[in-house]
């Protein structure tokens, strides 16, 4: 069988997992069994992909970061360094709970700063942004930008990752691909290519 990805010499692979066409996995990086990788993901030095994880294409996880049983990111997922995921409420040393992992759904083309931490049990939307160092602990909208501890949304931002202004009428142009935005009821919406 011809290998369609990279993977570095210090890194394990272990059986049973899929990584798709094109990914490249870093420096001391341990991918493990049941895990799925999509195509042309990068994976940094130093992470952890736990068992029936779910990444997407075109995954982007930087160095430092693991991805716990539980996490399915889906297409052009952004990782920052050191970001943090958890899997269980309430974790004990001395009690097992490896049945009550909860899901965490980060959906397309979201971006995680470095540093942050996403709860379990929290859905992170569309094209949402998380800041550098924040803690979220609900779920976060579709192009919402989220910041602190704990985290809270102070502005929207576009699929090229620029922050929204709207006019009266609840209009925003992206200033780098000139994507028109809608804001209604609390929720944006591209509304133009």
């Amino acid at each position: 069988m011809q290998t369609t990805f990279f993977s570095h010499p210090t890194a394990i692979i272990d059986a049973d997992c899929h990584i798709g066409q094109g990914t490249k996995i870093w420096h001391f990086s341990h991918i493990m069994s049941h895990a799925i990788i999509g195509d042309h993901c990068n994976i940094g030095q130093n992470v952890v992909v736990s068992p029936d994880v779910v990444l997407g294409k075109n995954v982007k996880v930087q160095n430092n970061v693991s991805i716990y049983s539980g996490v399915i990111c889906e297409d052009d997922v952004f990782l920052g360094p050191s970001m943090v995921f958890t899997n269980v409420t309430n974790p004990r040393s001395a009690v097992n709970r490896r049945g009550q992992y909860e899901r965490t759904l980060v959906k397309k083309g979201a971006s995680i700063g470095a540093n942050a931490t996403i709860v379990c049990g929290n859905d992170i939307g569309e094209y949402a942004f998380i800041g550098a160092g924040a803690v979220v602990t609900k779920n976060v909208k579709a192009y919402a930008l989220v910041v602190g501890n704990p985290s809270k949304q102070i502005g929207w931002m576009s699929e090229f990752g620029h922050r929204l202004h709207f006019d009266e009428q609840g209009i925003a142009r992206c200033p780098e691909s000139q994507e028109t935005y809608r804001l209604q009821n609390n929720t944006v919406q591209k509304i133009t290519n």
